[in-house]
């Protein structure tokens, strides 16, 4: 096995499986997550190979598109590794990755326990915050039907997974729900720092809705 061929292999078979995409769960979004996974490991020192292989392969089957199927997945990354011949350990390591790397609401804990899983976690909450996540929380509203804001349904601090799982709210509310949270939920240090300023960047840009909304501005 060359691992440098399976990254390249991988890179094409999600390009494929999410040629198309238009909720924010695209081939750009896993280029991203990947660039910035690849960052985050140089300064963590981390195994480049697996960190690589579960940023490509962490949405190759997303629950929010299998029916809620938390297991879809880790499933269709290992039958891909395994079609790689991708070393036990390593798979067993990328699935786990995958398996865990979900939010699940505002008053769930996702530990994950690998540096590796620490730093592909980060890099996929750093695309949903900032000027990119905003633009990425209303392609998936508008694709989920959601309302853009409902000032009558106020955001949900939700306690359990499944509450979060099964929430309709407005895109709007999905901002305190997560979005807002993820800053102090990073766990390198060259997340913290940059989720700070994408955090603030999404605090001014709802300080502008609500005001144009009220027309305020």
């Amino acid at each position: 096995m060359n691992p440098q061929s399976v990254i390249d292999a991988a890179v094409l078979h999600i390009q494929t499986v999410l040629q198309g995409d238009s909720s924010g769960h695209d081939w750009w979004h896993i280029y991203r997550v990947w660039r910035m996974a690849v960052r985050l490991c140089a300064a963590e020192q981390a195994d480049l190979f697996v960190v690589q292989l579960a940023a490509l392969l962490h949405d190759i089957a997303d629950w929010k598109f299998h029916d809620g199927d938390l297991t879809a997945g880790p499933r269709a990354a290992r039958l891909w590794l395994e079609s790689q011949s991708v070393e036990t350990a390593t798979v067993e390591h990328v699935c786990a990755i995958i398996g865990q790397l979900s939010y699940k609401g505002a008053g769930v804990a996702t530990d994950m326990p690998t540096l590796e899983g620490r730093i592909v976690q980060d890099a996929d909450r750093l695309d949903a915050i900032g000027a990119i996540g905003i633009a990425r929380a209303f392609a998936y509203g508008g694709h989920a039907g959601r309302m853009l804001y409902d000032p009558d349904d106020p955001p949900e601090m939700h306690a359990s997974a499944q509450a979060y799982r099964s929430s309709r709210g407005a895109t709007i509310n999905h901002f305190h729900e997560k979005l807002l949270l993820l800053k102090d939920r990073m766990q390198t240090a060259t997340g913290k720092q940059l989720a700070a300023e994408r955090h603030a960047y999404m605090e001014g840009y709802l300080t502008q809705f609500h005001a144009e909304w009220e027309g305020e501005r």
